[in-house]
């Protein structure tokens, strides 16, 4: 015990993974030098590839998203009376709070 401690201190490291005799060790050297040249191909898909589509696809829905705002603003301004039909909306009971539902959003919902 006393030997090793005094390698250590010397910076002799006990169990060397210089060891070419290991066949683990071997495997383990070969997959390390395969990761390296994979994890970049990982990162430049990352960078090049799935960073744009990102922003593509961001783009695509903020555009959509201010046409369906123009359309609805449209409506709006068009002034489409809602057509109350007597199927619609039928209840047997008035809820507590008020004849509409919980959710009911009178710009949306008829």
């Amino acid at each position: 015990m006393a030997s090793r401690i005094a390698n250590a201190a010397k910076g002799i490291r006990f169990s060397s993974s210089a060891t070419a005799a290991n066949p683990w060790l071997a495997e383990r050297a070969a997959v390390k030098e395969h990761a390296g040249p994979a994890a970049e191909t990982w990162r430049k898909v990352s960078i090049y590839v799935c960073i744009p589509a990102v922003v593509a696809a961001s783009a695509n829905a903020y555009n959509l998203w201010a046409k369906h705002q123009a359309h609805l603003e449209h409506e709006r301004h068009e002034g489409h009376e809602a057509v109350k039909y007597p199927y619609m909306r039928l209840r047997a009971k008035a809820f507590p709070w008020g004849d509409d539902s919980l959710f009911f959003n009178p710009e949306i919902n008829m």
